[in-house]
């Protein structure tokens, strides 16, 4: 399974210490260098710990032109996520921005973001709880409306 993942779910995942569902659930996970330094270069919590991820490797864009056709709507770790993941033929694409999401799906990726992989990790038991997860996020500064926390808590059987 090909998975590759934008910079929002790692962050986001880091800064709840729940990185680890994602070689739980995906094995190796793919990022394109732009997504590397967005991660890696600010100091943030779970830096190191994704610094330390030998599941996480970096994976380079070749279609450098599509990359600077999506730069003029996404930032760069998004537009080479994207592309990416074309090249790849990528099983499933994390990333949160609407955005991008939008434009991945348009392209026919597979998509999940932080709220789908803790839905999957507690659905394969590696999690045991979502509840206190999504406190932890939104407290983080994760951006989630009402609607969405409690659908999410319903679909996991917590609502």
């Amino acid at each position: 399974m090909t998975v590759i993942s934008n910079a929002g779910p790692l962050i986001a995942l880091a800064r709840i210490e729940q990185l680890d569902v994602l070689p739980a659930l995906y094995g190796e996970t793919v990022v394109p260098p732009a997504v590397r330094e967005e991660v890696l270069g600010a100091e943030r919590k779970g830096g190191s710990t994704l610094k330390a991820a030998d599941w996480l490797r970096v994976e380079p864009v070749s279609d450098r032109t599509a990359v600077a056709l999506l730069r003029e709507r996404l930032d760069a770790g998004e537009s080479e996520t994207i592309v990416l993941a074309l090249e790849l033929e990528a099983d499933v694409v994390l990333m949160d921005e609407a955005r991008g999401r939008r434009i991945a799906a348009s392209r026919g990726i597979s998509l999940t973001g932080t709220l789908g992989t803790l839905i999957l990790a507690k659905r394969r038991n590696f999690i045991e709880r979502v509840k206190p997860l999504l406190a932890d996020l939104k407290e983080q500064g994760f951006h989630m409306g009402d609607a969405l926390r409690q659908q999410v808590l319903e679909e996991v059987g917590e609502g």
